[in-house]
């Protein structure tokens, strides 16, 4: 849900990038058809969405990598540990740039990840806190899902807000 959300609030501003969605589990998989309902309420398709497993080449590649939950960012960080300084949950990222302050437009994106994250340490990631973690739906009920894409929604609308002027 959060790439779908992600990809249609930033082609609502004109701002070209690619944003892509991997997870820990296997691929090919569609959405659930109730994260598919919850974001057609909202305007957005996802129902060609198909999982695709996180790869080494994906984790180069990207600018950002933002995990629903802190064991998403722990995964990625432990088969690339130069993926640490621009990896975050979608929530400690926004918490974060709230307090740094928006990227500035001249400004690199890993400039601003580095000041966001200045007083980050590894030992964030680990333990049993879910205060930065996006609770999963998978399982539950439509209300979930609901809560979830508004959940979503309102951080994807932050982390735009903070990202616009740099992008």
């Amino acid at each position: 849900m959060a790439e779908g959300l992600l990809r249609d609030r930033l082609d609502r501003l004109g701002i070209e990038t690619r944003v892509h969605s991997a997870g820990l589990l296997g691929s090919g998989s569609p959405a659930a058809p109730e994260a598919i309902a919850a974001l057609q309420a909202r305007g957005i398709d996802i129902s060609a969405h198909r999982s695709r497993r996180l790869s080494g080449p994906l984790v180069a590649g990207a600018d950002l990598i933002l995990g629903m939950a802190r064991e998403h960012v722990r995964e990625v960080v432990l088969n690339d540990p130069g993926a640490w300084s621009r990896s975050f949950t979608l929530k400690e990222l926004v918490r974060r740039g709230e307090v740094a302050g928006p990227w500035a437009r001249g400004q690199s994106l890993d400039d601003w990840l580095a000041k966001v994250a200045a007083d980050r340490t590894h030992s964030e990631m680990l333990g049993a806190s879910s205060s930065d973690d996006v609770a999963d739906p998978i399982g539950g009920p439509h209300s979930l899902y609901e809560a979830t894409a508004a959940e979503l929604s309102d951080l994807v609308a932050s982390l735009v807000a903070l990202v616009r002027a740099g992008a």
